[in-house]
């Protein structure tokens, strides 16, 4: 049975020029976790905020994990195509031009890295906040010219020291503009996120 399309919110934007966000919560949250980051990027963005479709007992998540906090990495590949899809359709559907831009934290990072190695063309850039890689054996793709900033955090106790920095080796290659850095905070999103995100070279751009 095909799953019904993600529950979210749609803010249009005021700006002509700002590429819109898409917006991919944490693990337990919801679609509205992520509004405040994107309004102190560029509050006249189009914003498309989308809740995941796995349940939690505090909220939602964009895919399973195993009992031992392993990434299923079949659920990821299954469920990013279809996250993928309507990402696409939601963006057509409320005519919006530009490629979007995603802002992902823990889980929705995650997730928004698959996006990435799976459907390259789908976004215009990505902020990739507390990520982990999202697979083992990564799938050919190329991201060439397009920005990733990954945020780290350096007593992040749900990360092994060294994660972003991974997935950031996994990425330039493939041709991403990477930009990295290691925050001295834990894994909750911090007013130096959002310096660092409004600083980013892609973030001129908002």
């Amino acid at each position: 049975m095909a799953e019904p399309p993600h529950t979210h919110l749609f803010r249009p934007g005021t700006g002509t020029t700002t590429p819109p966000f898409v917006l991919l919560h944490g693990s337990d949250g919801t679609e509205s976790d992520l509004l405040p980051f994107a309004d102190a990027l560029a509050p006249d963005a189009s914003t498309l905020a989308v809740r995941g479709a796995v349940a939690l007992p505090g909220g939602y998540a964009f895919f399973h994990r195993f009992p031992d906090r392993r990434l299923d990495e079949t659920d990821i590949a299954a469920r990013a195509p279809r996250l993928a899809s309507f990402i696409e359709t939601s963006c057509a559907a409320h005519n919006l031009a530009q490629r979007p831009i995603a802002i992902g934290f823990s889980n929705g990072a995650i997730m928004a890295a698959a996006l990435l190695m799976t459907r390259p063309s789908l976004l215009s850039g990505a902020i990739l906040l507390r990520p982990l890689s999202p697979f083992t054996d990564d799938p050919a793709f190329r991201l060439d010219g397009t920005p990733v900033l990954i945020i780290d955090g350096e007593k992040d106790s749900r990360r092994s020291p060294g994660d972003g920095l991974r997935l950031a080796e996994r990425l330039r290659p493939a041709g991403a503009l990477l930009t990295h850095h290691v925050l001295p905070g834990g894994h909750s999103i911090t007013d130096g996120d959002r310096d660092i995100a409004r600083e980013w070279p892609a973030g001129t751009r908002f």
